[in-house]
Protein backbone atom coordinates (compact mmCIF):
# COMPACT_ATOMS: atom_id res chain seq x y z
CA UNK A 1 0.00 0.00 0.00
CA UNK A 2 0.61 3.34 -0.79
CA UNK A 3 -0.25 6.59 0.72
CA UNK A 4 1.46 10.28 -0.78
CA UNK A 5 0.05 13.36 0.80
CA UNK A 6 0.72 16.66 -1.29
CA UNK A 7 1.30 19.51 0.75
CA UNK A 8 0.98 22.98 -0.36
CA UNK A 9 4.86 23.18 -2.03
CA UNK A 10 4.34 20.51 -3.83
CA UNK A 11 6.43 18.02 -1.57
CA UNK A 12 5.13 14.30 -0.83
CA UNK A 13 4.93 12.58 2.14
CA UNK A 14 4.96 9.08 1.17
CA UNK A 15 4.65 6.05 3.09
CA UNK A 16 4.97 2.64 1.55
CA UNK A 17 3.86 -0.64 3.88
CA UNK A 18 4.95 -3.81 2.67
CA UNK A 19 2.14 -7.02 2.45
CA UNK A 20 2.96 -8.57 5.83
CA UNK A 21 1.68 -12.17 7.04
CA UNK A 22 0.66 -11.33 10.21
CA UNK A 23 -3.26 -9.54 9.63
CA UNK A 24 -3.31 -7.54 12.81
CA UNK A 25 -0.24 -5.90 11.97
CA UNK A 26 -1.69 -5.04 8.95
CA UNK A 27 -4.57 -3.60 9.87
CA UNK A 28 -3.17 -1.84 12.84
CA UNK A 29 -0.72 -0.23 10.56
CA UNK A 30 -3.50 0.59 7.66
CA UNK A 31 -5.26 2.38 10.40
CA UNK A 32 -2.84 4.13 11.82
CA UNK A 33 -1.94 5.35 8.14
CA UNK A 34 -5.23 6.29 8.02
CA UNK A 35 -5.40 8.65 11.42
CA UNK A 36 -2.52 10.01 10.47
CA UNK A 37 -3.02 11.27 6.56
CA UNK A 38 -6.80 12.60 8.04
CA UNK A 39 -5.20 14.81 10.89
CA UNK A 40 -2.71 16.13 8.01
CA UNK A 41 -5.39 17.07 5.81
CA UNK A 42 -7.37 18.63 8.81
CA UNK A 43 -4.42 20.57 9.73
CA UNK A 44 -3.45 22.17 6.40
CA UNK A 45 -7.58 22.88 5.77
CA UNK A 46 -6.79 25.26 9.41
CA UNK A 47 -3.97 26.42 7.78
CA UNK A 48 -5.65 27.39 4.39
CA UNK A 49 -8.95 28.60 6.22
CA UNK A 50 -6.52 31.22 7.70
CA UNK A 51 -4.53 32.32 4.42
CA UNK A 52 -5.51 34.68 2.02
CA UNK A 53 -7.07 34.71 -1.03
CA UNK A 54 -10.37 33.72 0.13
CA UNK A 55 -13.14 32.29 -1.81
CA UNK A 56 -16.37 33.86 -0.70
CA UNK A 57 -18.19 33.10 -4.26
CA UNK A 58 -17.45 29.51 -3.94
CA UNK A 59 -18.40 29.35 -0.47
CA UNK A 60 -21.77 30.89 -0.92
CA UNK A 61 -22.41 28.73 -3.74
CA UNK A 62 -21.72 25.86 -1.78
CA UNK A 63 -23.57 27.10 0.61
CA UNK A 64 -26.77 27.33 -1.23
CA UNK A 65 -26.08 23.77 -3.05
CA UNK A 66 -25.48 21.91 0.47
CA UNK A 67 -27.95 24.33 2.35
CA UNK A 68 -30.68 24.99 0.43
CA UNK A 69 -30.61 21.73 -1.64
CA UNK A 70 -30.96 19.65 1.79
CA UNK A 71 -33.78 21.82 3.15
CA UNK A 72 -36.53 19.87 2.07
CA UNK A 73 -35.89 16.34 2.85
CA UNK A 74 -34.29 17.80 6.63
CA UNK A 75 -37.53 19.62 6.94
CA UNK A 76 -40.09 16.89 6.00
CA UNK A 77 -37.52 14.17 8.02
CA UNK A 78 -38.36 16.32 10.83
CA UNK A 79 -42.00 16.48 10.67
CA UNK A 80 -42.31 12.91 10.36
CA UNK A 81 -40.15 12.09 13.51
CA UNK A 82 -42.46 14.30 15.39
CA UNK A 83 -45.70 12.87 13.91
CA UNK A 84 -44.42 9.46 14.79
CA UNK A 85 -42.51 10.15 18.25
CA UNK A 86 -46.14 11.78 19.92
CA UNK A 87 -47.83 9.06 17.88
CA UNK A 88 -46.05 6.71 19.91
CA UNK A 89 -45.31 8.13 23.03
CA UNK A 90 -48.91 9.23 23.38
CA UNK A 91 -50.44 5.70 24.86
CA UNK A 92 -47.87 5.34 27.22
CA UNK A 93 -48.30 8.80 28.71
CA UNK A 94 -52.09 8.00 29.01
CA UNK A 95 -51.84 4.83 31.25
CA UNK A 96 -50.35 7.27 33.60
CA UNK A 97 -52.64 10.47 32.95
CA UNK A 98 -49.67 12.23 31.77
CA UNK A 99 -50.30 12.87 28.21
CA UNK A 100 -50.31 16.64 29.51
CA UNK A 101 -46.95 16.35 29.64
CA UNK A 102 -46.72 15.01 25.77
CA UNK A 103 -45.42 18.46 24.27
CA UNK A 104 -42.63 19.24 26.81
CA UNK A 105 -41.61 15.65 26.48
CA UNK A 106 -41.11 15.39 22.66
CA UNK A 107 -40.29 19.07 22.41
CA UNK A 108 -36.95 18.26 24.90
CA UNK A 109 -36.38 15.10 22.98
CA UNK A 110 -36.57 16.20 19.74
CA UNK A 111 -34.59 19.61 20.38
CA UNK A 112 -31.73 18.20 22.89
CA UNK A 113 -30.97 14.71 21.28
CA UNK A 114 -33.27 13.64 18.02
CA UNK A 115 -33.48 16.12 15.62
CA UNK A 116 -29.93 17.04 15.50
CA UNK A 117 -28.65 13.62 15.24
CA UNK A 118 -31.23 11.85 12.68
CA UNK A 119 -30.73 15.57 10.97
CA UNK A 120 -26.77 15.02 10.84
CA UNK A 121 -26.78 11.20 9.57
CA UNK A 122 -29.63 12.12 6.87
CA UNK A 123 -26.98 14.96 6.09
CA UNK A 124 -23.95 12.41 5.71
CA UNK A 125 -26.11 10.26 3.20
CA UNK A 126 -26.79 13.07 1.34
CA UNK A 127 -23.98 15.86 1.18
CA UNK A 128 -21.07 13.59 3.28
CA UNK A 129 -21.38 11.05 -0.13
CA UNK A 130 -22.29 14.08 -2.30
CA UNK A 131 -19.13 15.74 -1.52
CA UNK A 132 -16.99 12.36 -1.79
CA UNK A 133 -18.19 11.40 -5.00
CA UNK A 134 -17.65 14.87 -6.96
CA UNK A 135 -14.30 15.39 -5.32
CA UNK A 136 -13.13 11.98 -6.14
CA UNK A 137 -14.72 12.03 -9.90
CA UNK A 138 -12.83 15.33 -9.98
CA UNK A 139 -9.55 13.30 -9.13
CA UNK A 140 -10.10 10.48 -11.38
CA UNK A 141 -10.33 13.15 -14.04
CA UNK A 142 -7.30 14.77 -13.23
CA UNK A 143 -9.39 17.92 -12.85
CA UNK A 144 -7.21 18.82 -9.70
CA UNK A 145 -4.08 18.17 -11.30
CA UNK A 146 -4.73 20.63 -13.63
CA UNK A 147 -5.85 23.08 -11.51
CA UNK A 148 -2.68 22.73 -10.29
CA UNK A 149 -0.34 22.75 -13.22
CA UNK A 150 -2.49 26.19 -13.98
CA UNK A 151 -1.15 28.02 -11.01
CA UNK A 152 -4.73 27.89 -8.94
CA UNK A 153 -4.80 26.34 -5.58
CA UNK A 154 -7.49 23.43 -5.90
CA UNK A 155 -7.38 22.92 -2.13
CA UNK A 156 -8.63 25.92 -0.79
CA UNK A 157 -11.06 26.72 -3.88
CA UNK A 158 -12.99 22.32 -3.75
CA UNK A 159 -11.91 21.61 -0.57
CA UNK A 160 -12.09 24.19 2.19
CA UNK A 161 -15.03 25.83 0.57
CA UNK A 162 -17.21 22.87 1.30
CA UNK A 163 -16.17 22.03 4.39
CA UNK A 164 -17.28 25.03 5.56
CA UNK A 165 -20.58 25.11 4.01
CA UNK A 166 -21.40 21.96 5.49
CA UNK A 167 -20.38 23.34 8.95
CA UNK A 168 -22.01 26.81 8.69
CA UNK A 169 -25.50 25.18 7.03
CA UNK A 170 -25.76 21.88 9.32
CA UNK A 171 -26.92 24.03 12.22
CA UNK A 172 -29.52 26.06 9.96
CA UNK A 173 -30.80 22.58 8.67
CA UNK A 174 -30.97 21.53 12.17
CA UNK A 175 -33.22 24.57 13.73
CA UNK A 176 -35.76 24.21 10.37
CA UNK A 177 -35.80 20.09 11.18
CA UNK A 178 -36.63 21.04 14.99
CA UNK A 179 -39.48 23.50 13.95
CA UNK A 180 -41.04 21.19 11.46
CA UNK A 181 -40.74 18.18 14.12
CA UNK A 182 -42.40 20.35 16.57
CA UNK A 183 -45.25 21.13 14.02
CA UNK A 184 -45.51 17.50 13.24
CA UNK A 185 -45.97 16.80 16.82
CA UNK A 186 -48.50 19.27 17.10
CA UNK A 187 -50.60 17.66 14.13
CA UNK A 188 -50.38 14.34 16.06
CA UNK A 189 -52.25 15.85 19.31
CA UNK A 190 -54.82 17.29 17.37
CA UNK A 191 -55.68 13.93 15.97
CA UNK A 192 -56.62 12.64 19.00
CA UNK A 193 -57.39 15.96 20.58
CA UNK A 194 -57.98 19.79 20.11
CA UNK A 195 -55.13 22.26 21.55
CA UNK A 196 -54.67 25.53 19.74
CA UNK A 197 -51.25 26.60 18.45
CA UNK A 198 -50.75 29.27 20.77
CA UNK A 199 -51.13 27.20 23.96
CA UNK A 200 -49.24 24.20 22.36
CA UNK A 201 -46.37 25.94 21.58
CA UNK A 202 -46.33 28.06 25.07
CA UNK A 203 -46.31 24.76 26.65
CA UNK A 204 -43.02 23.55 24.93
CA UNK A 205 -41.51 26.99 25.38
CA UNK A 206 -42.33 26.43 29.27
CA UNK A 207 -40.39 23.05 29.17
CA UNK A 208 -36.88 23.96 26.81
CA UNK A 209 -34.69 25.88 28.62
CA UNK A 210 -31.17 27.72 27.90
CA UNK A 211 -29.43 24.32 28.66
CA UNK A 212 -31.52 22.48 26.41
CA UNK A 213 -30.69 24.41 23.14
CA UNK A 214 -27.41 26.04 23.10
CA UNK A 215 -25.50 22.56 23.67
CA UNK A 216 -27.23 20.51 20.86
CA UNK A 217 -26.57 23.77 18.92
CA UNK A 218 -22.76 23.71 19.38
CA UNK A 219 -22.53 19.94 18.68
CA UNK A 220 -24.01 20.52 15.35
CA UNK A 221 -21.47 22.52 14.21
CA UNK A 222 -19.31 19.47 15.25
CA UNK A 223 -21.13 17.35 13.15
CA UNK A 224 -21.07 19.95 9.77
CA UNK A 225 -17.45 20.22 10.33
CA UNK A 226 -16.80 16.26 10.84
CA UNK A 227 -18.89 15.41 7.77
CA UNK A 228 -17.64 17.80 5.15
CA UNK A 229 -13.69 17.18 6.36
CA UNK A 230 -14.84 13.11 6.11
CA UNK A 231 -16.46 14.02 2.31
CA UNK A 232 -13.73 15.96 1.21
CA UNK A 233 -10.84 14.00 2.09
CA UNK A 234 -12.46 10.65 0.96
CA UNK A 235 -12.83 12.68 -2.36
CA UNK A 236 -8.92 14.01 -2.22
CA UNK A 237 -7.70 10.24 -1.17
CA UNK A 238 -9.71 8.36 -3.25
CA UNK A 239 -7.99 5.54 -5.54
CA UNK A 240 -8.09 6.41 -9.74
CA UNK A 241 -10.51 4.79 -11.73
CA UNK A 242 -14.07 4.48 -11.85
CA UNK A 243 -14.14 2.06 -8.42
CA UNK A 244 -12.73 4.49 -6.39
CA UNK A 245 -15.60 7.23 -6.47
CA UNK A 246 -18.05 4.61 -5.86
CA UNK A 247 -15.68 3.16 -2.84
CA UNK A 248 -15.21 7.70 -1.70
CA UNK A 249 -18.72 7.77 -1.38
CA UNK A 250 -19.69 4.67 0.25
CA UNK A 251 -16.72 5.10 2.89
CA UNK A 252 -17.47 9.13 3.42
CA UNK A 253 -21.34 8.00 4.67
CA UNK A 254 -19.86 5.27 6.94
CA UNK A 255 -17.01 7.24 8.71
CA UNK A 256 -19.23 10.46 8.35
CA UNK A 257 -22.30 8.27 10.25
CA UNK A 258 -19.76 7.00 12.49
CA UNK A 259 -18.07 10.16 13.78
CA UNK A 260 -21.78 11.57 14.77
CA UNK A 261 -22.21 8.80 17.06
CA UNK A 262 -18.84 9.85 18.34
CA UNK A 263 -19.30 13.58 18.72
CA UNK A 264 -23.04 13.07 20.11
CA UNK A 265 -21.51 10.80 22.60
CA UNK A 266 -18.61 12.89 23.74
CA UNK A 267 -20.81 16.03 23.63
CA UNK A 268 -23.58 14.29 26.06
CA UNK A 269 -20.96 13.62 28.58
CA UNK A 270 -19.78 17.02 28.70
CA UNK A 271 -22.96 18.57 28.72
CA UNK A 272 -23.60 15.88 31.54
CA UNK A 273 -20.58 17.21 33.79
CA UNK A 274 -21.09 20.61 33.45
CA UNK A 275 -25.07 20.42 34.43
CA UNK A 276 -24.03 18.19 37.73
Amino acid sequence: MKVEIEDKNESVVTITVNKENDVKTTVFSLFFIEVYSLSYFTLRFFKEVFTPPYEFKELIKQSFLIGYKSLALISITGFIIGLVLTIQSRPTLAKFGAVSWLPAMVAVSIVREIGPVISALIFAGKVGSGIGAELASMNVTEQIDAMQVSGANPFKYLFVTRVLAATLMLPILVVFADTFGLLGSYVAVNLKDYVSLHLYFSLIFQSLEFKDIVPSMIKTVFFGFAIGLIGAYKGYTSNKGTEGVGKAANSAVVLASLMVFIIDMIAVQITSLLQD
